[in-house]
């Protein structure tokens, strides 16, 4: 379970760091609305996990997902160019990640 929740909460990563982006400084109420759900979210889903989960991986899983999703939504969007190398760098950290989960 601890897992589950640990990929749910770096997905909600990726939601509130895209979401600080476009909060223009907390200039805008939804995004800023939406980070503030998210992160809150998120980080109570870091602590569960970090209840059975080791801290440091489940941390650099956490920044992992976060930090993927992050780029990939950018990159899809057009927000960020996408180049083969970015993707390549992506799949190291996805790699990463597995790697994490595989050695626990």
């Amino acid at each position: 379970m601890a897992w589950l929740v640990l990929v749910v909460s770096g997905v909600l990563e990726a939601i509130w760091a895209t979401a600080l982006g476009r909060s223009e400084g907390f200039s805008k109420p939804g995004p800023t609305l939406v980070f503030a759900v998210a992160i809150i979210a998120s980080m109570a889903g870091l602590a569960y996990a970090m209840r059975t989960l080791p801290v440091g991986t489940a941390y650099a899983v956490w920044v992992g997902i976060g930090a993927s999703l992050t780029v990939i939504y950018a990159m899809v969007t057009g927000t960020e160019p996408a180049s083969l190398l970015k993707i390549v760098f992506v799949l190291m950290i996805v790699g990463g990640v597995i790697g994490l989960k595989l050695t626990h």
